[in-house]
């Protein structure tokens, strides 16, 4: 969280993996409600070139049966199939890497995905599907090529690339006479150029100085052309109205830091942060990072940073239609962290690591995305916040001879995320109160157990209850999403031969069949399995 960002990063990136000469990776899979799944990897290693392609392509029917407690027919709650949510996702990822004479390194990389997303009928909708349209399609393409200049104290990579996404989302159905009522028809375009360099240099054995620079052109096309009228099943709109944004927006980015060791026992960092988007600036935004080796034998370290926050509303935050909201204000605020760590030097074949950390963030303006009674989400910004907690999580691993083993890892978070906002607006009621659709508490667990050429990993997780109004009034069933724990099982036995290696994996997921949902009267499946199989050259 060194840039200060709200929520964290995810950076998405790919090692080089590929090994010497041609090789093969394809795994299929069947499962519940028409389930099918496909992925194939070829790779090429040469001393001088890499390259590796990768096609997936995944298709459900997604027309699991539930108990839906939302109903009623004759006194009873029926079972009911859940309604017009098919989907379907192909992607591919073509890479290209090159490693020059000079220790230089050149990668070239192109994703390229096509999806298809119907989103089923509420467990409250007593209508038929006949005539309901719900669903999203997107394509997306994402180019990037990277140069990489490693030497002993510095490092240097400049890259550049060209992303574009284009999104239909649609809503209609029929009201009952053959009529059909279109009340969302969207068009999202988005293109973006950005260009990147960074650096780092390795001053002395104390002091490490990184830096960056970044731009990013956006354009985006949003445009909602539903039709004001009403349209024969089938036929065209009596007649139509337009709405939308044509937006276009530059980002800057700087960001420098500098990480010093006074001591092999302690490490500070300070990185400094500053964004242009549009013509305004972002303050800067400074984080200050602190780490102490408290134990070498148990290997011990207590972490702590303070960081000033700052997160500027993305453009499909303001202009995505239908829901983006153009008022958005930035988010802003101030975060500290504090936490400690251990890795145990342990006697044989067992490791065990473990982390403890406490967060407390003051937000101004919090962005959340909530749904609306029109069926679609939409942003909006909270006056104050005060998000806090404490998160756990740890693994290990021990080998108990040469034919068994165990792995395992789990983690627990409790962070009550609070509205403070002001007394006097609207929400009163909301003051005090936790954040919609955020759980004080969740927790998980992985085991896996392998004995020769046999695995089984079982899988584990709790999310306590969430509120679905900002008041949390559970007076009303819609007020609440009940608690939940989830349980799945994966039963894998491999087999080798001369030229390739062969996986069987049985997975059962939601093995005790819970009734759950994720989001208000949107069920989830009930017990459910799939059968993989995996098949790569040695």
């Amino acid at each position: 969280m060194a840039g200060g960002g709200l929520g964290g990063a995810v950076l998405l990136t790919t090692g080089s993996e590929v090994p010497q000469g041609f090789n093969f990776q394809y795994i299929q899979g069947v499962g519940s409600f028409a389930t099918y799944d496909e992925f194939l990897r070829l790779t090429y290693g040469g001393r001088r070139w890499e390259f590796s392609t990768r096609l997936s392509y995944g298709y459900s029917h997604n027309n699991f049966t539930y108990r839906n407690y939302n109903k009623k027919v004759s006194g009873e709650y029926p079972i009911d199939t859940n309604r017009c949510g098919a989907l379907s996702d192909f992607h591919l990822l073509q890479e290209a890497r090159r490693v020059t004479g000079a220790g230089d390194h050149l990668y070239l990389g192109a994703w390229y995905l096509a999806s298809r997303r119907g989103i089923p009928m509420l467990s409250v909708d007593y209508k038929s599907g006949a005539g309901y349209v719900n669903e999203q399609r997107e394509h997306t393409l994402r180019s990037v090529a990277r140069w990489e200049r490693q030497r002993d104290d510095c490092r240097i990579t400049v890259s550049g690339g060209y992303l574009t996404t284009r999104q239909n989302y649609d809503f209609a159905r029929e009201r009952g006479d053959g009529v059909s009522l279109r009340m969302v028809e969207s068009i999202s375009n988005v293109h973006t150029l950005f260009a990147k360099g960074d650096g780092r240099i390795l001053v002395n054995d104390k002091l490490l100085l990184t830096g960056e620079i970044a731009g990013y052109q956006h354009f985006v096309e949003s445009i909602d052309s539903s039709a004001s009228g009403v349209a024969r099943v089938g036929g065209g709109a009596d007649s139509s109205r337009i709405l939308g944004y044509r937006q276009a927006r530059l980002e800057m980015l700087s960001h420098v830091s500098a990480k010093w060791s006074p001591t092999p026992r302690v490490g500070l960092s300070l990185s400094l942060r500053e964004e242009l988007y549009g013509s305004s600036f972002t303050p800067l935004v400074p984080a200050l990072f602190a780490d102490w080796l408290l134990s070498r034998r148990w290997n011990i370290t207590a972490k702590a940073s303070a960081t000033r926050n700052w997160r500027v509303p993305t453009l499909n935050d303001l202009y995505f239609m239908p829901g983006g909201n153009p008022d958005l204000r930035p988010e802003k605020g101030i975060s500290y962290d504090l936490g400690i760590n251990a890795a145990p030097t342990m006697t044989g074949k067992a490791k065990l690591k473990g982390e403890v950390s406490w967060f407390d963030s003051y937000i101004d303006d919090w962005i959340v995305w909530i749904p609306t009674f029109k069926g679609y989400w939409t942003p909006k910004n909270i006056r104050r916040v005060h998000a806090y907690g404490i998160e756990a999580k740890g693994d290990g691993a021990v080998q108990f001879n040469r034919d068994l083993a165990l792995a395992f890892n789990g983690n627990f978070s409790w962070t009550p995320s609070i509205n403070q906002g002001d007394p006097t607006d609207w929400a009163d009621e909301a003051i005090g109160r936790q954040l919609v659709y955020v759980p004080e508490f969740a927790s998980s667990f992985n085991g896996r157990l392998m004995w020769r050429s046999w695995g089984f990993t079982y899988k584990w997780c709790w999310y306590s209850e969430r509120f679905t109004t900002s008041d949390n009034d559970m007076n009303y069933k819609i007020g609440r999403i009940a608690p939940y724990i989830m349980n799945d099982i994966v039963i894998e036995k491999r087999f080798n031969t001369k030229c390739c290696a062969l996986s069987v994996k049985l997975a059962v997921n939601n093995i005790f069949d819970e009734a759950y949902e994720s989001v208000l009267s949107r069920p989830m499946p009930g017990r459910n399995c799939e059968l993989l199989l995996e098949l790569r050259k040695r």
